[in-house]
């Protein structure tokens, strides 16, 4: 049995619909994360199964049992905003404590908890401040903590970590990780970085316009995407897609100006119609014979540089490992691997096997 499951799941607000027939099975101890552009209805999908989004269409379950017509306290999940919701004027413990204080569990039990918390999260020396006086990973933690406190069945976290800098995002997607870890339980967590959801995710459901394009362990939807989004989505350096034809015989693939890409076998598509030949940037190398192109921009990330080159008018990016720095003007010539190629119908965008 899943721990929590969506059937055929929609909503709508008045005439505008923002999730279409969403089913999905998240199962106990699962580390499920929510991604896509904004306004792909991940953040309502989350309230919806939190309770505090009602639903047009379908059904949810948690541990087996329908709530579609639960309150939101009743479903023994506890969520983690944003905005880290905090009282202010509350000091760290009271903040973690509230909701128990609330439920009326004992004194003894509420320290405890609190303790425990504080323990895994590193607060021990934070109890006693309020949260003007900690940083913003500090109240993050705190946001945290008021959820681990609860002991729910499930926890949901609602981009926690969009209001940190780039550095402490990186220190505190490690720390989510090892406390579900720690833990183990079923999380659902929305963001619109694909890295984090790369990094964290045991399953990554990608949602584009309110529909499920592709869900799947995070290296699948790297290596195998079904259709054009999943594959610009997925991937940073983001997937080379361009626009092409099938050659003759399909030995190869032709850009506007006859450019031949190869392929990993000959095709079974006709000469001439039109596909989006895709190829990630870490697949494609340097070599003395290859696709000509020349350099746009260099930009040196330390162990890399990425490369921005055009082939036939048309850009692609290139990541370049243990070569001498390059520079814009010059002409390169592209080793692209064929086994590593992905082609896409231009007119769908589904991926064509």
């Amino acid at each position: 049995m899943s721990e929590i499951e969506l059937n055929h799941v929609g909503k709508a607000y008045g005439s505008v619909s923002v999730l279409n027939d969403i089913s999905l099975k998240m199962e106990e101890g699962e580390f499920v994360v929510l991604v896509g552009p904004s306004g792909c209805g991940k953040s309502t999908l989350l309230r919806m199964i939190a309770g505090l989004e009602d639903i047009t269409a379908g059904e949810i379950t948690i541990g087996g049992k329908v709530v579609n017509n639960m309150p939101a306290k009743e479903r023994d999940l506890a969520m983690v905003f944003q905005s880290y919701a905090l009282y202010p004027h509350m000091k760290v413990a009271d903040n973690m404590s509230f909701a128990l204080k609330l439920a009326g569990a004992p004194k003894a039990e509420i320290w405890q908890r609190v303790a425990e918390a504080a323990q895994i999260l590193g607060l021990e020396n934070l109890l006693d401040r309020l949260p003007k006086e900690l940083s913003g990973g500090q109240r993050q933690r705190v946001a945290m903590g008021r959820a681990i406190v609860r002991n729910p069945r499930a926890f949901l976290f609602d981009e926690p970590l969009s209001n940190l800098d780039a550095k402490l995002r990186v220190r505190m997607r490690a720390e989510i990780k090892a406390l579900h870890q720690r833990l183990g339980r079923t999380t659902v967590y929305v963001t619109h970085d694909q890295t984090e959801a790369m990094t964290m995710a045991d399953k990554i459901v990608v949602l584009n316009g309110g529909r499920i394009e592709q869900a799947g362990p995070p290296l699948e939807l790297y290596a195998d995407p079904n259709n054009l989004f999943v594959a610009g989505f997925i991937g940073s350096p983001e997937m080379n897609l361009l626009p092409a034809k099938i050659g003759e015989g399909g030995r190869d693939v032709r850009l506007a100006d006859g450019t031949a890409l190869p392929v990993a076998q000959p095709l079974e598509l006709s000469s001439g119609s039109e596909v989006v030949y895709g190829i990630r940037p870490q697949h494609i190398g340097l070599a003395d014979t290859g696709v000509p192109a020349e350099i746009v921009v260099v930009e040196p990330t330390g162990e890399a540089q990425e490369v921005l080159a055009t082939i036939g008018g048309q850009n692609i990016s290139v990541v370049v490992r243990d070569h001498a720095m390059l520079h814009p003007g010059e002409t390169l010539r592209l080793a692209i691997d064929p086994q590593r190629v992905l082609l896409f119908d231009k007119a769908s965008g589904a991926r064509l096997r």
